[in-house]
């Protein structure tokens, strides 16, 4: 379409689908481009939801779209891609030219997240008001219920969406998912909605009437009880209350931040279990969330306003308050992140603090006068309350699911370092920070009301890891290395102290709170302000931290004292499999220094050791050398962190420490894991299996099958394994009754055939070692004649010199081979006769 002329939006829709599949990228962007330029949006309107789905993929999966998460900067369609998609470019401004027309994309009511979607088919308000006033009522049903989103939120959801989406790398297509062009324009949004400098700058498209505005207009009238008016916007209620907003050039703006970072929160974050489904629909948790915002607004509760055609409060008057039964099946999809997910979850958290406290010093002010929030721009007021209210609740429903469903691996570092990205807030003030100068930095005094309001976040996701390490190996370098982030993180100055003074205000007694004069809780008539939490003039912290413990875990909850003895007790058993895992590691690094030690460079000849088993009892290939010291530090510096926080005494530590390591030194890495016998052989029990994943005690895995048909070495010739195999197998089928009749002799010719035909890894004290079947143990191998050995390149290296040999002093091969012979009877005749005289004495 070098010259695209006007026509009918059919024949344009039906000639960008014909083209999507015949001209490469870059020309149907430029096409788009020309599109979007020269058509009017009465047009635009019937390609845009075609040109979504193009891009970002179908909502159910099956269209890839772009791949935006796959795309690479190695490929050739990753800048254009980048182009297109900016916040300044030709799709952006596409849903600004649509946005002035005020047009609706409807989005099925099934492809929100399962916690929203429960509570729109069972007739409950969603918590989020961006799905407030968007229902579209079908003849057929609830079940086909659809919102109708504006140009910019169907953009955004879409966008969002992609991610969660199932994708199928093509094979031989990897990269990292922080590279992806997805990645960078989730952060390119970020920095542009949610800029730490400056304001979000204007719409690039302006129509007629002068500008892009709102959704809808803000109203001064605002209503608390169950979000019942017309209310497409959270900072309405909570911040937003000018007496004219619309005349504020910076308020038509912000609502574009706004609706973006809801989306992103509501599409990545909102998804929990039926378990906690179940809790936060409880009466308990619904009025802690009641007294929650209103402490959080300030603002008295309003009757609902009336009905009106085509709000949501129609919604509420067609659907009874006695509904159907709930649709648990909705939330029995399981809900599992990926670690691209949750890296772009923490790319999220990381701007949203750094977005946050960019907010000006002078707006940091607890106590304002009663007029500056005239002069505060709604960005400003927007960074005050952008964390607690938007990301808190969700996030930590979010970290607490994975937290007790991701694997007991490695990967789990991505879900860590977003915990630990989110309670440290003070790391993203902009502040250039000397590394070495940041490892005993004190955490500021100003972050005290951060850290009582998020307290939940430190002490329950803190208690849920602490199980979660007891369970993991930490002889593993990786996971080692998580458990010294985490001790770091809280062993740094003021930090431990600021969650146990925010602990002792959650259990002042109740009866303390009642007799509290409600300060602070003033109308703006009366010299208040609606504003956050940190403007009140009084905040009552008491009130502040149980309300948001209440709000996240309900009034039944039972809260255990991350400083109280049964911690304690855990984390001294955390201490103490800290212990075993050095002690293991440092067997496991000794070991691997003997091995190498004894191996010299004819190991390449096979000269060393060939003993399948020769490494250390569960050492696994990244479990040496390097790693295993690193493991070693990590620990070290995991236990003096643990010591600092819980203020433990160094000399029990030590003691500990010097007890698990006597333990060792008496044989206790030689002992089995702790079983039960079972009808078929060992059963691992409980205390079994935590000794394992400890490290602590392993099982001696070994080969326990037919000896000549392990695989094949690199130290061996496979022409001659096989080869050597089937002259043994012939032999021994021949002649098995006579082999078997020899070695049942008792005398010494019996054993002298023991000691050539028996497999000697077949005895009792090397069997039991393993935990096999009764069978298997019961299992009597025949003696046979192996040749396998003449297949090593060692015996064949030796076989040639002592050949070399023979002929230096004029043997013939024949002699040589008879002289070779006799030296390997007599050898054997030696070892039977001395093997005697050991048992003897």
């Amino acid at each position: 379409m070098a010259a695209p002329t006007l026509q009918q939006p059919s024949f344009l829709l039906a000639n960008l689908k014909a083209d999507s599949t015949t001209k490469p990228l870059l020309q149907r962007c430029q096409d788009l481009v020309k599109i979007i330029d020269d058509y009017p949006a009465k047009e635009l309107h019937v390609i845009f939801p075609w040109l979504v789905e193009t891009v970002f993929g179908s909502l159910d999966g099956i269209l890839g779209g772009w791949n935006l998460r796959l795309l690479q900067a190695r490929s050739n369609e990753y800048n254009i891609a980048l182009e297109f998609l900016n916040p300044s470019g030709p799709m952006m401004k596409l849903v600004y030219k649509l946005q002035a027309e005020e047009y609706k994309y409807e989005i099925p009511v099934n492809y929100l997240p399962g916690p929203v979607k429960a509570c729109i088919q069972q007739g409950v308000l969603p918590e989020c008001p961006l799905f407030h006033n968007k229902l579209q009522f079908p003849l057929s049903g609830l079940l086909s219920l659809n919102l109708a989103l504006n140009p910019f939120e169907f953009f955004m959801f879409n966008f969002a969406f992609c991610l969660i989406t199932p994708k199928m790398a093509p094979p031989g297509q990897h990269g990292s998912s922080t590279d992806s062009a997805y990645f960078v324009l989730v952060d390119t949004y970020l920095k542009y909605f949610l800029p730490s400098e400056g304001s979000v700058p204007p719409s690039p498209f302006s129509d007629s009437r002068g500008s892009v505005t709102a959704p809808s207009p803000r109203s001064t009238s605002v209503s608390f009880a169950g979000y019942g008016v017309h209310s497409p916007s959270l900072l309405k209620h909570h911040i937003f209350h000018q007496p004219s907003v619309n005349a504020d050039p910076a308020a038509q703006e912000i609502w574009r931040s706004e609706t973006l970072l809801q989306m992103f929160v509501e599409v990545w974050l909102h998804h929990y279990s039926l378990e906690m489904y179940q809790k936060l629909q409880s009466p308990q948790v619904k009025l802690a969330l009641l007294q929650y915002r209103l402490s959080m607004s300030s603002m008295p509760s309003q009757p609902l306003a009336p009905p009106g055609s085509g709000t949501l409060n129609t919604y509420q008057v067609l659907l009874p308050f006695h509904s159907p039964p709930p649709l648990w099946d909705l939330l029995e999809e399981p809900f599992s992140p990926t670690e691209e997910h949750v890296l772009v979850v923490r790319l999220l958290v990381k701007h949203l603090h750094a977005f946050s406290n960019s907010l000006k010093p002078e707006q940091l002010s607890s106590s304002p006068p009663a007029h500056s929030h005239t002069h505060t721009s709604p960005l400003e007021e927007f960074k005050r309350v952008v964390v607690q209210r938007f990301v808190q609740q969700k996030l930590y429903l979010f970290l607490q699911h994975c937290f007790g469903h991701w694997p007991l691996d490695a990967s789990f570092r991505a879900v860590l370092e977003t915990w630990l990205s989110y309670i440290q807030p003070w790391r993203y003030t902009g502040e250039k920070i000397n590394p070495q100068a940041d490892q005993n930095r004190t955490v500021p005094d100003k972050w005290e009301s951060f850290v009582q309001e998020n307290l939940l976040m430190y002490t329950k996701l803190f208690q849920v890891l602490l199980n979660r390490a007891v369970r993991t190996d930490l002889v593993n370098a990786k996971n080692a290395l998580m458990v010294f982030r985490v001790a770091k993180v809280f062993a740094q100055p003021n930090l431990a102290d600021m969650i146990q003074k925010g602990e002792q205000l959650f259990l002042e007694p109740e009866h303390v709170l009642h007799h509290r004069q409600p300060r602070g809780y003033l109308t703006p008539n009366q010299g208040g302000s609606f504003l956050s939490s940190r403007q009140r003039v009084v905040t009552d912290m008491v009130f502040r931290v149980k309300s948001h413990v209440y709000a996240l875990e309900g009034q039944d909850c039972q809260y255990k004292q991350m400083f109280g003895s049964e911690l304690r007790g855990a984390v001294m058993k955390l201490i103490q499999i800290i212990a075993q895992a050095r002690q293991t590691a440092k067997r496991i690094s000794d070991h691997s220094n003997e091995v190498a030690a004894n191996n010299s460079f004819l190991s390449w000849f096979g000269m060393g050791s060939s003993d399948l088993n020769n490494t250390f009892p569960g050492a696994d290939p990244e479990e040496s050398g390097e790693c295993l010291k690193k493991t070693h530090e990590f620990l070290d510096r995991a236990l003096e962190h643990l010591c600092q926080i819980f203020k433990l005494n160094q000399g029990q530590l030590t003691q500990l420490i010097a007890t698990l390591g006597s333990c060792q030194d008496d044989g206790n890495n030689k002992q089995l894991p702790d079983c039960i016998q079972g009808e078929k052989g060992l059963i691992l029990t409980d205390l079994g299996r935590q000794q394992i994943i400890s490290g602590q005690r392993r099982f001696d895995i070994q080969y326990q099958g037919d000896p000549e048909l392990q695989p094949i070495r690199s130290y061996e010739s496979a022409l001659l394994v096989r080869l050597l195999y089937r002259i043994s197998n012939l032999i021994n089928h021949r002649f098995g009754g006579h082999i078997n009749a020899l070695c049942s002799r008792p005398d010494f010719l019996g054993r002298l055939g023991r000691h050539f035909l028996s497999d000697p890894d077949s005895s009792p004290s090397r069997l039991k070692q393993s935990p096999l079947t009764r069978r298997t143990l019961e299992r009597q191998r025949r003696p046979r004649l192996s040749l396998r050995p003449l297949a090593s390149y060692r015996t064949l290296l030796l076989l040639l010199l002592l050949y070399g040999l023979g002929a230096l002093l004029a043997f013939g091969p024949a002699a040589s081979s008879l002289l070779i012979l006799a030296g390997g009877f007599l050898y054997g005749l030696l070892m039977t006769l001395l093997a005697d005289k050991l048992k003897t004495h």
